[in-house]
């Protein structure tokens, strides 16, 4: 994976939101899923960490943006934590899947990225958390990627066009739509893989290593 992705690990994130600004909105999903390669470097869905969050404490929540995802922030049955202890959980296995495949940081991937990647670094900056484990800019992005392999950026349209169900009545759940989104990835990366892009190099034995510092 590290040799792959320059030493970055994908994992595909999701968030559900109060509104559209990072700083002044609520975060009430998060969800990442993260993304394993088999031995012969074809991309897979591996696990999904999500949980519900409680608005911070002074944060904007938007009527058309609760409507359009259908989340009562207040309701006990979310069983919402607050962002801090949310990003803590989140990051946690990432930090350890990071360190599994031996890359050097998590690099978001996500459907529009740059929204997801706005909220997650505000809300981590909200909660003093340090050991963030994203690029600070970098981001894969599917709705681009989309766009390129399938001709639209829409996630419901582009993933039935690669062949993968979609349900318009699960959508706009953060662990529901990263893992569309994840499958969408992986299914762009793999395909690209078939047609014989990006041929994963040897990694050089210590002579060869040897030799060339000598």
């Amino acid at each position: 994976m590290a040799r792959r992705f320059r030493g970055f690990l994908p994992v595909v994130v999701d968030v559900e939101t109060g509104g559209f600004n990072p700083r002044t909105d609520a975060l009430l999903e998060v969800a990442a899923v993260l993304i394993t390669m088999d031995d012969e470097g074809w991309l897979h869905r591996g696990e999904t960490i999500s949980r519900h969050v409680h608005p911070f404490e002074g944060a904007n929540l938007e009527k058309s943006a609760l409507d359009f995802t259908g989340i009562d922030p207040w309701t006990e049955d979310r069983g919402a934590i607050n962002e801090k202890d949310a990003l803590r959980e989140v990051f946690l296995p990432i930090r350890k899947a990071v360190k599994e495949f031996n890359c050097k940081r998590a690099v978001l991937v996500g459907h529009n990225a740059t929204f997801d990647h706005n909220f997650v670094f505000a809300a981590a900056e909200r909660a003093d958390i340090k050991r963030n484990p994203f690029h600070p800019f970098s981001t894969f992005d599917t709705a681009t990627l989309a766009g390129l392999a399938y001709g639209h950026t829409v996630l419901a349209e582009a993933c039935k066009r690669a062949g993968l169900e979609f349900s318009n009545r699960e959508a706009h759940s953060a662990a529901y739509d990263a893992e569309k989104t994840a499958d969408l990835f992986c299914g762009i990366v793999n395909r690209w893989k078939s047609l014989g892009g990006f041929p994963l190099p040897e990694p050089a034995s210590q002579e060869t290593t040897g030799t060339a510092s000598a």
